[in-house]
């Protein structure tokens, strides 16, 4: 069930950007009716918003576990949106959030995922991190791959918010689901980035992504 403060904020903010951005989206019709995650490139941190403001059905993403411990505010927004809480720390801490998104993605929900773990610095597509294909196999799910292209002009890694570029356009692409439950961990998870390359149109680098500074990724 799709949580009230989500619908609210998809029929309000998503609206906005669906209306001032008018972002093409194809290949909606690959979703699976039940639980899937989605991976993604991750060019801005507007991927989240436009994501979310596309697809017809509840996502849960990730939020920082201070969010759900800190001000009234934030907890309230962050439970409210179904956020699947993640700890910075490393190790076991960040193994929870694992075990916190199996149960939404058996339930029948989706759950959206970046494997190249940070933002692309240069527009190029990066080598995949194994988590997604693991969690896949974990819930028992399949892995829609999608790609993204122009939010990185909409909103750079200086912007606070997305901003209106003139000729500039927003484009999602999803691609049809990837069975990952068989072959090698990363095996699966080139075969994914791959076929994330081949929806974003994106250069590929067999090597992973530069991390950003602690809270900008």
């Amino acid at each position: 069930m799709t949580p009230v403060l989500y619908r609210l904020t998809r029929a309000t903010a998503g609206r906005v950007l669906r209306a001032g951005w008018r972002p093409e989206v194809h290949g909606l019709e690959h979703l699976p009716a039940g639980g899937a995650i989605l991976a993604g490139n991750h060019l801005s941190v507007a991927d989240q918003l436009f994501l979310g403001a596309v697809v017809p059905r509840h996502i849960a993403f990730w939020a920082k576990a201070e969010y759900f411990r800190g001000r009234r505010l934030a907890r309230v927004l962050v439970r409210g949106l179904g956020a699947i809480p993640v700890e910075r720390a490393g190790g076991r801490a960040v193994l929870t959030a694992f075990d916190a998104a199996v149960p939404v993605l058996r339930a029948g929900g989706l759950v959206a995922v970046f494997p190249e773990g940070t933002r692309s610095p240069d527009g190029r597509l990066y080598r995949g991190r194994t988590g997604a294909v693991r969690l896949a196999r974990q819930a028992g799910v399949p892995i829609v791959p999608f790609g993204v292209v122009g939010t990185d002009a909409v909103q750079p890694i200086d912007a606070r918010w997305p901003r209106l570029v003139p000729g500039g356009r927003v484009g999602y692409r999803f691609g049809r689901p990837v069975d990952v439950a068989g072959g090698s961990v990363r095996a699966a998870t080139d075969e994914v980035m791959a076929r994330i390359a081949g929806l974003s149109g994106q250069e590929y680098v067999p090597a992973y992504a530069p991390l950003l500074r602690l809270g900008q990724a």
